[in-house]
């Protein structure tokens, strides 16, 4: 069987913290809407990623970002949700 593999580039948003932008080519951000790109920021490169469908990622699901790269051409990574109780005790 043959596995789908894909090459991204990650670049992470200077405006927004833990917020990535995927892209299927580097520095081609052609396919993210105008509008997204100005919340964004002007993206900062992190790294090149080869991604296969079960490639295990710490905050996001590598066949999901696949996905995305193929149908919308880009991918973004939003930061993750702070959760009061891990900060402040058990909300119970």
């Amino acid at each position: 069987m043959h596995q789908v593999t894909s090459t991204c580039w990650i670049y992470k948003s200077p405006k927004k913290e833990e917020m990535y932008l995927y892209v299927p080519r580097q520095d081609n951000f052609e396919d993210v809407p105008e509008f997204l790109l100005q919340k964004f920021g002007n993206p900062l490169f992190v790294m090149e990623l080869e991604l296969t469908p079960d490639r295990k990622l710490a905050r996001e699901n590598a066949e999901t970002i696949l996905n995305n790269l193929a149908e919308n051409g880009f991918h973004l990574q939003m930061p993750p949700q702070l959760k009061p109780s891990l900060y402040h005790g058990n909300e119970d």
